[in-house]
């Protein structure tokens, strides 16, 4: 299909200038700069505490340590070579909290805050339609701006992919940037034939994992130009809504605007957790669910909230990624205002049985949000008004946690096997949040 042609089947898209922005190998970056190591030459990896991993597991490696010493984010702590070229560091997530927060500060000099989607803790979409011709003459020349700005005030390498939408910025960055040395790639609409199409590998296109891909294969689908030319509402048929998902990823469109997202204007708590290990027994997972959900729960109500939206994101482990084609799965309900731990805890667990595939997992976010204030009870006609007492019970438990420590009173879940709330104590993230040393 030639330029023109893609032209006219694009004329009805909208052409918008993202940016798909990823601080390179960030949690190691951050380790390398606070030793005065340059990020693109150390050598160096951050291990995930011991505790049930088998001596630990690197969370992240700098691109010298994965180029001369083959690391990867799979590779166990027994695994690393013996080489004093190496360096190997506990996490620190407050710390990398604070250096994300300081680079979405930098973004936020060349756009406003609702056209900022900060998409994992070291990947940022911006949307710089309306921005990018105040900073420079092309909005590769104000990506160079930015990765300027980062690298000096901050020491870190910023790869930026820039696209028609967010997939296309995604595929840019993933494909073209990564590799480029600017670390910069551009994908249009009409650069998908030549550039996304002939791939054959789909498992290197973004979102496709192995199962997905053998699928595909099975259907005659070898290539991106194959399941472009596939017929979209037989891929419905088989496939459901990821079919319809993977038919426009083909073709690079992504309709989603970063300010249409569900958004809550007052505040929201949440907790999140990267596991020790791989879980895979749903009973385990679900000791650490009612452990999140109880513990944000006690938040909401220290700060005498009610939540009346319930967030429930699950992250798969990299094997899991690979077989089921997706990182997890992500999902908002709406529930009567409550602070109650019973009732919260429920809805998580009603949310994670509804969309677990049986994947192993690594990682849990729970937030609670759209609050108002907790001075009214939702009463419903067709139940006994019993909320009283048990919310004397949580308020009480919660005074005890505040003056003795969040583990001086535990639930009985947190004893069984797969608990983590004992362990968790004062780390962040599921790992050391401490800013010193290691």
């Amino acid at each position: 299909m030639g330029v023109a042609e893609l032209q006219t089947v694009y004329e009805k898209e909208k052409r918008r200038v993202f940016f798909l922005i990823d601080s390179k190998s960030f949690y190691a970056s951050v380790e390398c700069v606070q030793r005065g190591l340059n990020p693109l030459k150390a050598e160096l990896v951050v291990l995930s505490e011991q505790r049930n991993t088998n001596g630990g597991l690197v969370l992240a490696a700098s691109p010298m340590a994965k180029k001369h010493l083959g690391i990867s984010n799979v590779t166990r702590k027994r695994e690393l070579p013996e080489t004093p070229s190496l360096t190997m560091v506990n996490p620190r997530m407050n710390l990398y909290i604070e250096k994300n927060m300081a680079l979405n500060e930098i973004f936020l000099e060349f756009v406003d805050q609702d056209q900022i989607l900060p998409y994992s803790i070291d990947e940022s979409i911006l949307d710089v339609t309306s921005f990018w011709h105040l900073f420079g003459r092309s909005p590769e020349e104000v990506a160079f701006k930015i990765q300027k700005e980062a690298r000096e005030r901050m020491g870190l390498y910023l790869t930026v992919g820039i696209g028609d939408s967010p997939v296309l910025a995604k595929l840019a960055l993933d494909i073209e940037a990564k590799h480029a040395k600017d670390l910069k790639g551009t994908w249009h609409y009409e650069d998908v034939a030549e550039r996304l199409w002939p791939i054959t590998n789909l498992t290197e296109v973004w979102s496709i994992g192995k199962r997905t891909a053998k699928k595909l294969n099975g259907w005659g689908i070898n290539s991106m130009a194959d399941l472009a030319s596939f017929d979209p509402y037989r891929l419905r048929e088989k496939m459901g809504l990821m079919g319809e998902q993977l038919y426009a990823l083909a073709w690079g469109i992504d309709r989603s605007e970063l300010n249409e997202k569900l958004t809550v204007k007052n505040k929201s708590y949440s907790n999140s957790q990267v596991l020790p290990r791989d879980y895979r027994r749903q009973e385990e997972i679900e000791v650490v669910l009612s452990e999140l959900a109880d513990q944000v729960a006690a938040r909401i109500r220290h700060h005498k909230k009610q939540a009346r939206l319930v967030t429930l994101s699950i992250g798969y482990s990299y094997a899991a990624i690979e077989e089921e084609g997706t990182h997890g799965f992500h999902e908002t309900v709406r529930i009567a205002p409550t602070n109650h731990s019973q009732i919260l805890m429920r809805t998580v667990l009603g949310i994670f049985r509804k969309n677990w595939p049986g994947a192993t997992i690594r990682n849990i976010y729970v937030a609670y949000g759209d609050l108002v204030d907790d001075n009214q009870e939702q009463l419903d006609l067709f139940s006994p008004v019993t909320a009283e007492a048990p919310n004397q019970v949580e308020q009480l438990l919660d005074q005890l946690r505040d003056r003795f420590g969040s583990t001086a009173i535990m639930r009985a879940i947190s004893y069984e096997k797969g608990g983590t709330a004992l362990e968790r104590g004062n780390l962040v993230g599921g790992h050391n949040g401490g800013n010193s040393y290691e």
